[in-house]
């Protein structure tokens, strides 16, 4: 039986997948690579704009791009992870 996905694992996730579309990605294809629902996405999203880990891209298209505090987290997420391996946590 697989485990649930923690708050933390879902913000990683969703970091890594803009993170891995070059900084930028359009909020639906962030939804379906987050594997999130929109009202999850959309609550989710409002607390990463807070926190100032994601920015809302207006244009031609709406993209969200992930700042330098976003890839900060994602570097501390990391060492966190091999850590927890490291010792079997």
């Amino acid at each position: 039986m697989t485990q649930r996905r923690t708050r933390i694992d879902i913000i990683n996730d969703m970091l890594v997948s803009i993170r891995n579309k070059g900084g930028q990605i359009k909020p639906t294809h962030l939804m379906y690579k987050a594997n999130l629902s929109h009202k999850l996405l959309n609550e989710y999203l409002d607390d990463l704009v807070k926190k100032e880990m994601v920015t809302k891209v207006e244009g031609k298209f709406r993209y969200l791009a992930i700042t330098e505090k976003g890839y900060a987290f994602l570097e501390q997420f990391e060492k966190m992870r091999k850590f927890q391996e490291t010792f079997g946590l």
